[in-house]
Formats: C-alpha cells, structure tokens, sequence
C-alpha cells in the first residue's frame, strides 16, 4: 500500500498539484472579478453628467456618489482633509490637482428628447441623471428645439433622493413662469416608501410639494392622460431606471390607444 501511494506521487502527484494550483488560481480571479462587478455601482456614477456645455458656458459637470473603496480614494485626492491652510486660502490654491482625461461624447437615446413634438422622461432613483443635462439645456436657453411639451417623471424610495436635482428642477420652474410658458414642462415626483413619510417642508422648494405624489405611478393612466392631452402626436417615451419599469412602459408603449396618440419607447442604460 505504501509502495502504491509513493508511486502515484511520484506519478500523478505532480500533475495532481499543478491542476489544483491553476483552480486555486482561476477561483481567485473569478472571485476577485465578482467582487469587483458586485460592487461595480461606484463606478457608474462617476460617468453621469449633470450638464454639457454649451454656448454660454464651456464646463460641466460630474455626478460622483461615494460608495466603495475606488470612489473614496477618487473623493480624498479632490477633497482633501481640511486644514488650517485652507481656513486661510482657497483649497484651489493648496494643492495641485491630479490631470483627469475625458473620453467623448458619445451618443445615448436622451439625445432625442428634443425631436420630438412630445417627449416624457421617466427615471428611477440615480437614473435621473442622463436627463439632467436635457433640463440644463432647457435652463441655459438653448433654442431651435422642436420640443413643445415635456412631461418628467421621477420615482424615488426616500423624500431625500429628491434634493439631488431639486434646485434644477425650481430653476427650469421659475424660468418657464417668467416666459409665461407654465405648460411646456410638467413635473410628477413619487415617493414609493412611505415610512416616516416627510414634507419638503423648505419655502424655496414649495413648487415641488404641490407635484409630490405617495406611492408609485399608474402607468397606464399616466400615458392614456398624456395621449388625450396630444392627441394624434408622436410622444417620444424616455426611461432610465429599474428594468421593472422599463418593461411596464416598453409594453404599454406597444398598445394602441384611442387618442390616436404614439409613444416611441427609448431607453437609456447605466451599462
């Protein structure tokens, strides 16, 4: 027996050895990977724009949510711990920054909110920010748009998600009053968590408490009131969200409808 087992060592032992090192070595890549996709979320929002530029302005912005040990270091490097220095100077002046290279642009279906006559937007929590530049657009005047009316959905677990892009959203409000065109933009906001449910109570966002909905929204009569509203248009239908929601209206976008109204479904992804 002693003979045996020496021999297949010294035979297949070393085959043996080498097969389970190279498992070793792939199930800790594949685990290294996994937890690298898993957690992978850190890395989308640091590729959402909050606006592009344009003719009167020539910056942009970033939407950056910490969340994972890659976004941490990126926050440190541009938000360095305070200081004494900088109580004294301006935190531009106390440190170089790192050089940040910027790949594009490149297309995505929220580009063609504006060639329609009507357009709805629909997004889920984070997902608003592809159509934060479409509402910058809005804001910063630009014209030649064959958009008449865009009607903005925004589906959120927690009141304080809405602060994100609440100022944004008072802007655009307060300009759209001042040229007395109130209808060109209609805004719909849902808490679909009603848990210690809570007012914006703040003077500044009072516009929003009137289009503060509880609970989630009947998608079908959302659009059958969209549709009579337009009768016989084509309304171009915009999602960035939970692919719950991209099903529901993606299905209900296929249906016809007496109005005589078509909604085009696009939609917009993290990936």
């Amino acid at each position: 027996m002693g003979l045996s087992v020496r021999s297949w060592v010294a035979n297949e032992g070393g085959k043996h050895l080498v097969l389970m090192l190279w498992l070793g070595a792939n199930t800790w890549l594949f685990l290294r990977t996994f937890l690298l996709y898993s957690t992978g979320q850190q890395y989308h929002y640091l590729y959402k724009m909050l606006g592009c530029p344009t003719e009167n302005k020539k910056t942009f912005g970033i939407h950056l949510r910490v969340v994972g040990d890659w976004t941490e270091r990126f926050t440190q490097l541009l938000l360095p711990q305070p200081t004494l220095n900088l109580e004294i100077l301006p935190m531009v002046h106390q440190r170089r920054y790192p050089k940040l290279y910027v790949d594009g642009p490149f297309g995505s279906p929220s580009e063609e909110v504006f060639n329609y006559d009507v357009s709805l937007c629909v997004a889920g929590g984070i997902g608003v920010t592809p159509f934060a530049c479409v509402l910058h657009a809005l804001l910063d005047g630009w014209t030649g748009f064959r958009l008449q009316r865009l009607y903005f959905v925004w589906v959120c677990r927690e009141l304080q998600s809405f602060y994100w892009f609440s100022e944004l959203l008072i802007a655009l409000h307060h300009k759209l009053w001042r040229e007395n065109r109130p209808d060109y933009f209609n805004v719909k906001l849902y808490v679909s968590q009603t848990d210690s449910l809570q007012s914006i109570s703040e003077e500044k966002y009072r516009p929003l408490t009137s289009r503060l909905l509880v609970g989630r929204p009947r998608w079908k009569l959302l659009l059958d009131e969209i549709g009579k509203a337009n009768k016989h248009k084509r309304v171009g239908v915009f999602c960035c969200g939970p692919k719950g929601i991209s099903r529901t209206l993606h299905r209900l976008c296929n249906s016809a409808r007496p109005s005589g109204a078509t909604f085009e479904f696009n939609k917009e992804s993290f990936s």
